[in-house]
């Protein structure tokens, strides 16, 4: 049996891309990760746009032009947001702009484990939070909720590891 993953990212995971490996620099690295989106293995929210629009940068421009990319709320996802709201509020509190898509990036996650769709290979579909958050004592934050929903976290570099890119 396959595993196929589909990865949902977070904001800092794509600033973090664009901090270290620069569009204009890494080309190969965004062409892949366009394929992704292409494909529909690779995923985020649209308050993930929100707060990458903040910054007047290559990440923006990058973002705006990518139409498959950034998923609609729906009233299933928000059912989904409210329940980690409900029992995780501290996620919702957070000293920067950067942790208000938190929540949307999780239920898109949880909304993806929930799709029963059929494939055409015997696969298992995978699901995963690309974050640069890491799971720290009790501190809430992605990867904490994410142990309560089962669902894996790794960063960006982890994530070039698992989908086999060298550069």
């Amino acid at each position: 049996m396959t595993t196929i993953n589909y990865y949902v990212i977070d904001s800092s995971s794509l600033i973090e891309l664009n901090r270290r490996y620069p569009i204009d620099v890494f080309p190969t690295l965004w062409k892949n990760v366009e394929k992704l989106i292409e494909k529909g293995f690779l995923i985020s929210h649209k308050e993930v746009l929100k707060e990458i629009s903040i910054m007047d940068d290559s990440l923006k421009m990058w973002a705006k032009r990518q139409k498959k990319f950034f998923k609609e709320l729906d009233e299933k996802q928000m059912e989904i947001v409210r329940k980690i709201l409900a029992k995780y509020p501290s996620l919702a509190k957070s000293d920067n702009e950067t942790a208000a898509a938190d929540p949307f990036v999780i239920a898109l996650a949880v909304e993806m484990g929930s799709d029963k769709q059929q494939t055409l290979v015997n696969a298992v579909k995978g699901r995963i939070i690309v974050t640069e958050e890491k799971l720290r004592g009790n501190k809430v934050k992605i990867p904490f909720v994410c142990k309560d929903y089962n669902i894996e976290c790794i960063n960006i570099i982890e994530m070039c590891r698992v989908e086999g890119w060298k550069f």
